[in-house]
């Protein structure tokens, strides 16, 4: 019953480690799309995920187009400040990919136009902040998929 998390282009590597420890948390499979802000044997990603870097089910992509190609028959969710549902309305399934966008941008227009019909967001009840860390937002999607799935 995986889920796939997915981070096209991470700019912090403490986010993505925090990330791949919660995707092994988790049962999860992690999928790193680049250009990445860091270097892949940066030490605070292997820091952010301790030693259980090496346990952990990654998959690597030389670029987005390279990720959607590869990943053209997957069922996707997409989330994004620009989503007009929310998180817990995901339709959770076995193998479903998460994707997640930059840190400092999120995901492109380019993608969230051409999968408006499934971009979600994670409500925030502050007109104070933009959004949430990345490495949170993920363990909110994720946890909240986990809960439906073992429903």
């Amino acid at each position: 019953m995986p889920l796939n998390i997915v981070l096209i282009e991470p700019e912090i590597p403490n986010n993505t480690g925090n990330i791949g420890r919660l995707a092994l948390a988790s049962g999860s499979r992690l999928h790193l799309v680049k250009p990445f802000g860091f270097e892949i044997t940066d030490s605070r990603l292997k820091r952010a995920g301790l030693d259980y870097w090496q346990h952990l089910e990654v998959t690597y992509y030389e670029s987005t187009e390279a990720f959607f190609n590869e990943n053209k028959n997957a069922k996707m969710a997409f989330l994004s400040s620009k989503g007009t549902e929310n998180h817990w309305d995901i339709p959770f399934e076995d193998n479903l990919f998460l994707i997640f966008g930059k840190e400092s941008a999120g995901l492109s227009n380019l993608i969230t136009e051409k999968h408006s019909n499934s971009v979600y967001k994670i409500p925030l009840f502050s007109n104070h902040i933009r959004s949430l860390n990345l490495a949170n937002a993920v363990s909110i999607v994720v946890y909240e998929g986990l809960r439906k799935l073992n429903a």
